[in-house]
């Protein structure tokens, strides 16, 4: 019988201090110098880590009541709204969130300088944060308007939810046109003059479980320098997709909706971006453990950027206008060295996330779960896999007069 591990025996190991805990770049040089099925027995735990821009991030706030008491119908925070139809003194602030000034793209490109994720990272870094409410009043809840300066220690909760992060692959984005285009894939020049990927490749925590073997809901994590969970399976997970031999996805696949404690988070990890000509977003920073059970998914840990590859996709017209396109696929490896082949011209590549983030959210988890502050969770549920039937759907072109064929 092969050999395998429980989550409460590697627990146990972490709680005596004699766990072996590797990063998931460390881990492929010990699987290539001792074999899979030895280094399975020796490894407890693989760390891995993501530091990148993630649009579908965001915050509940919950601000406790002014006196009079309010029912808050609209809110600002530095001027930028966040959703009120909640509850009384509860608001959902997204990182892609602009204020109600910001002249956009009127004058293109537009700058975006400030948005939800300046805000989320403003408040972790206890700056002032200028509050406006106003209300329709009640006979509960008389008050119309409220304008002061909290700061996040003043908040009853301030609860990180992130509907979409850790993508599992994503695409390499190229412009094929004459003009220098502005995406949030960066700013793509014109005549395939520049490459721009993302993910952290061989470091990234979903291209180490392709299968979701591990990772579920209830997953413990790294999450804005602080201690998250996996919620649930995140916006736009789907699955079945094309993969390779080793079970990686070579297109967008799997995300993870999670949760967390903005209050014990760090500022370094949640940072407010701004992408000029397309708006505002936040980077996160996400670390997740795989607990090494079996020989299978130290195999799956082990993979290498030279076999990880995403899809060469032009945001001209392919990606935003749905054009039938191939310009094939390029490696991890080739991406991080900086230059890729299109169509037999050399192109300079560009990252959006940052690999040497990614690498010290690994050893940072790393050292926790070697100090014995950070243990595993088995997760409650899976989430769903290559074999769910999941059908990936866009919004359907149909008439508001109800005039629609059947």
């Amino acid at each position: 019988m092969a050999y395998q591990k429980t989550y409460e025996e590697i627990n146990a190991k972490i709680k005596r201090g004699e766990a072996v805990v590797v990063t998931a770049e460390e881990v492929i040089d010990i699987v290539a110098q001792e074999g899979p099925e030895k280094a399975a027995r020796e490894i407890d735990v693989v760390t891995t880590g993501t530091f990148g821009p993630m649009c579908s991030s965001g915050v509940f706030l919950n601000f406790g009541h002014s006196k009079p008491r309010i029912k808050m119908k609209k809110v600002w925070l530095n001027g930028v709204e966040a959703y009120g139809g909640i509850a009384a003194v509860d608001a959902y602030l997204g990182a892609a969130q602009l204020p109600e000034n910001d002249p956009e793209n009127k004058v293109y490109p537009g700058r975006f300088s400030y948005g939800g994720g300046h805000v989320i990272h403003d408040l972790l870094a206890g700056r002032d944060i200028r509050l406006e409410a106003v209300a329709y009043g009640t006979d509960c809840y008389p008050n119309k308007k409220v304008d002061t300066v909290i700061r996040l220690e003043d908040l009853n909760e301030a609860i990180l939810f992130n509907p979409r992060n850790a993508y599992q692959n994503y695409s390499c984005a190229v412009n094929l046109s004459e003009r220098t285009i502005y995406t949030y894939m960066g700013i793509l020049k014109p005549q395939l003059g520049n490459a721009s990927y993302s993910t952290s490749g061989q470091l990234s925590p979903l291209l180490n479980d392709p299968y979701y073997k591990t990772i579920g809901v209830g997953t413990r994590i790294f999450l804005g320098g602080g201690t998250g969970y996996v919620a649930w399976n995140g916006t736009q997970h789907h699955p079945n997709v094309l993969r390779g031999e080793n079970g990686v996805p070579k297109v967008g696949a799997g995300t993870l909706a999670v949760i967390g404690d903005l209050k014990q988070m760090d500022p370094n990890w949640l940072v407010g971006l701004s992408y000029i000509g397309y708006g505002a977003t936040m980077a996160v920073g996400i670390g997740i453990p795989i607990p090494i059970l079996d020989e299978e998914i130290l195999c799956y840990a082990a993979v290498k950027d030279e076999d990880i590859y995403c899809p060469i996709v032009d945001y001209s017209e392919q990606y935003p206008y749905g054009k039938d396109m191939d310009l094939g696929f390029a490696n991890f490896k080739e991406l991080k060295n900086g230059r890729i082949n299109i169509r037999g011209k050399e192109v300079i590549t560009t990252p959006q996330s940052s690999i040497f983030r990614a690498r010290k959210i690994a050893r940072i988890l790393k050292e926790w779960i070697q100090s014995g502050s950070f243990e595993l969770t088995k997760p409650v549920a899976p989430l769903p896999s290559a074999d769910a039937a999941i059908e990936f759907k866009s919004i359907p072109e149909r008439s508001p007069n109800g005039n629609n064929k059947r």
